[in-house]
């Protein structure tokens, strides 16, 4: 009965209870989690930014440093979808635990090898574990959102505010990395990075009452989603998220660059925070707004958008411009980010879904990781700013490709029916 009138309730909310932060965040359990996943995934925004400061320090070549941070973004990549299978079945404390020790230990390994001159293969075999152990925080609290949020309008709201959650770390972490790395010594970010990754990611793994519900004893579950990467429409998020990470990627290497080029290095975590800055703030108003407009084309219309202001950014020769055009860059991100997340809870079945986000959070990092080296080439090899052509091409290239498959982002009815059958397991009534 409880499922039932939750469900009616969520699906018919009263005028008084619009769809809010306010609303989300009285969500019976949500504070238990929230803290210590904001404070787990504060070290990711801090990575790649910190490999790439470090490594061009004691190499002298932006391509060796792009190269080295490729490395840990392509290990992540592949390995975050599996980390995320084995949390469905095994549950999420189960793979942080020895995830943010192997983290912790291989992060210091590599920030040790690159102050030692060691060759750039050494600098790979480190990153490839530091990549592959990176703690999946962000996924992870997604889908116990969607265990306290189960059917309710609720769900688009969590989805805003974890990419607000998201794009907060995006605007202290670089600023304090590129702080760090340029006021104290260049090994520092990645030092603090593996300290807080330990500390934020054991205080995460502590929160056992709200872990989503374990799938290994349901042999119905392993059959209907061996992978979430059999629906077709994970697949076109995936290359969607893609082109968002080669953004993200170019952004951080061109960035970087500019600011040398300039003489201004302690810039760079400025501009970042910039463009940070515009993501979360229009990730605040989407989750404000009461949408009434279909996701699939709310995520055609924001991903143009992206394209659009992407494809000026190698036109830009000074700050000011440089930070409008990151600014509304990052602005155009959010709505694409948010309507993909959400379009998630209806196409994947729910004891799924950890695996389905770590496979978009993956896509990110593996366009980030191309981004970073082919940035690092274009910089070391052209102009000063060339390396703003990737976030162009990228963008470009997904659109492309989210136009042409947009009707597989459409939920079927057997897909709905499965999630609510396997992942409505505990009622919660949402306030």
């Amino acid at each position: 009965m409880a499922s039932t009138v939750t469900t009616e309730s969520a699906e018919n909310p009263p005028a008084s209870s619009r769809p809010g932060y306010g609303q989300l965040l009285r969500t019976r359990g949500a504070w238990t989690f929230l803290l210590p996943g904001f404070a787990a995934r504060q070290p990711f925004a801090m990575l790649t930014i910190s490999i790439v400061l470090l490594v061009q320090h004691t190499t002298g070549s932006y391509g060796a440093a792009g190269a080295a941070a490729a490395a840990t973004g392509v290990s992540m990549a592949l390995f975050a979808p599996y980390s995320g299978r084995l949390a469905d079945r095994y549950g999420q404390r189960a793979v942080l635990i020895p995830g943010v020790l192997v983290h912790t230990v291989s992060g210091l390994s590599l920030t040790a090898l690159a102050l030692a001159h060691a060759p750039l293969w050494a600098l790979f075999v480190a990153a490839v574990p530091t990549g592959a152990s990176v703690p999946q925080v962000g996924p992870m609290v997604r889908a116990r959102w969607g265990v306290r949020l189960q059917g309710s309008p609720l769900m688009t709201t969590a989805a805003a505010f974890e990419s607000v959650t998201d794009e907060l770390t995006f605007v202290f972490g670089p600023l304090l990395a590129t702080a760090l790395c340029t006021t104290v010594t260049p090994a520092a970010g990645l030092v603090t990075e593996a300290a807080l990754t330990l500390v934020g990611g054991l205080l995460f793994a502590a929160q056992k009452s709200t872990q989503p519900p374990v799938t290994a004893g349901s042999g119905h579950a392993r059959v209907e989603h061996g992978s979430a990467l059999r629906v077709p429409g994970v697949r076109v998020l995936v290359v969607t998220f893609l082109g968002i990470g080669s953004v993200f990627g170019g952004m951080q290497v061109s960035l970087a660059a500019f600011t040398e080029s300039i003489g201004e290095p302690g810039l760079n975590g400025v501009l970042y925070g910039v463009f940070a800055a515009g993501n979360m703030l229009s990730g605040i108003a989407c989750g404000a707004i009461a949408w009434k407009v279909a996701p699939q084309k709310r995520l055609v219309v924001g991903y143009a958008a992206l394209a659009l202001v992407a494809s000026a950014l190698w036109t830009a020769h000074s700050v000011l411009l440089l930070a409008a055009l990151g600014l509304l860059v990052g602005m155009s991100i959010a709505p694409s980010l948010i309507t993909g997340y959400t379009l998630v809870e209806g196409l994947v079945p729910a004891g799924a879904r950890t695996e389905a986000f770590t496979w978009l959070t993956g896509a990110v990092a593996l366009g980030q990781a191309a981004a970073v080296t082919v940035s690092g080439q274009l910089e070391d090899r052209l102009w000063d700013g060339a390396g703003f052509l990737v976030p162009m091409a990228g963008t470009v290239l997904a659109l492309v490709t989210l136009v042409a498959l947009r009707s597989r982002l459409v939920p079927q009815a057997r897909n709905r029916t499965v999630a609510r059958g396997v992942g409505h397991r505990v009622p919660v009534t949402v306030d």
